[in-house]
């Protein structure tokens, strides 16, 4: 239910996975996210670069979302529709 609340900001490689979730908020940051909206089949439904402090995010549909650090959308080139795969 957390999710980045009161902890430190990520690093450009770190990511984090919050299933199931539909929704994410940045009330009480000081740190804004780039978030990648999910589906069931990992295939990405919604991308949201830089969401600043004290606002909301939702995607109709999403299963999961990824939470990281701003920028890394655009760095790594991510698009509606990509599918993407967990690898351990």
């Amino acid at each position: 239910m957390r999710g980045l609340l009161w902890r430190p900001v990520l690093s450009p490689q770190q990511a984090l996975l919050i299933a199931p979730c539909s929704s994410v908020h940045t009330f009480g940051m000081s740190y804004g996210l780039d978030l990648i909206y999910l589906n069931r089949d990992w295939t990405i439904r919604k991308l949201v670069s830089e969401l600043p402090p004290r606002r909301m995010s939702a995607c109709i549909g999403a299963a999961m979302v990824v939470e990281m650090h701003p920028g890394r959308i655009r760095e790594l080139g991510l698009h509606t529709g990509q599918q993407l795969r967990w690898e351990n």
